[in-house]
């Protein structure tokens, strides 16, 4: 396979057709070596437009389509002095491209194996201002108070309804993006800090991610 024309071919034909036209973002997924984020044996589906299976037995366990992952990445506008939060490290794919367009970064992951794949991922392209964290569940939806504010905060999956503790985690004028819902409409959102006690929000994109783990449910009732 000649992985550069895949490459090419990924960003004209699923990137840029999804209104991915920010010149800093499409330059940046045109050099990271989208390939180098998964096990050996899917290599070749790192330019297909689908979720990719990171883990076996683990369906949630996947890197999302890279017209979704560029999506977010082109809506937060991200500066370089600015400190980022992202929950689901996966296999550390987001975490790179937000390291390169910020100052810092910290990305959570409750899955061991996916924490360890994270950090071999990131060390081989010497992304020292990542650091990747192995929490449990409770801490991963719980986010990281105790070392924002953040300028951004990324989720790397999907959720029900998001919570107001995150949305409390980010500075004023600071972004948050995430995939809110349910299968099987999901819709990719923007909340912005506008003030020490108002958000704004934001639709994206209508999408579907599989869920981060121990995130609520919206309550269900039967008769």
């Amino acid at each position: 396979m000649n992985t550069e024309l895949a490459r090419f071919n990924m960003i004209e034909q699923q990137i840029r057709p999804w209104e991915v036209l920010d010149p800093a973002v499409l330059e940046l997924l045109a050099q990271m070596r989208r390939e180098d984020f998964l096990p050996a044996g899917l290599k070749a589906l790192a330019f297909v437009d689908t979720m990719v299976p990171l883990l076996a037995g683990a369906p949630g366990a996947v890197m999302l389509e890279p017209k979704v992952e560029a999506r977010l990445l082109q809506a937060l506008h991200l500066q370089h002095h600015e400190k980022v939060l992202e929950i689901g490290a996966g296999s550390g794919f987001m975490a790179a491209l937000l390291a390169r367009q910020a100052m810092q970064v910290t990305t959570l992951e409750c899955v061991p194996a996916l924490a360890a794949m994270a950090r071999e991922n990131l060390a081989r392209q010497a992304a020292y201002n990542v650091s990747v964290r192995e929490v449990t569940v409770e801490q991963g939806a719980a986010g990281l108070a105790a070392e924002g504010p953040f300028d951004a905060i990324v989720l790397s999956g999907s959720v029900a309804e998001l919570p107001k503790a995150l949305l409390m985690q980010l500075k004023p004028g600071g972004r948050l993006v995430a995939v809110v819902g349910e299968e099987p409409v999901m819709r990719a959102r923007l909340f912005t800090r506008v003030s020490d006690s108002a958000w704004s929000d934001t639709d994206l994109f209508d999408t579907v991610a599989p869920r981060l783990l121990g995130f609520a449910e919206k309550s269900r009732f039967s008769f």
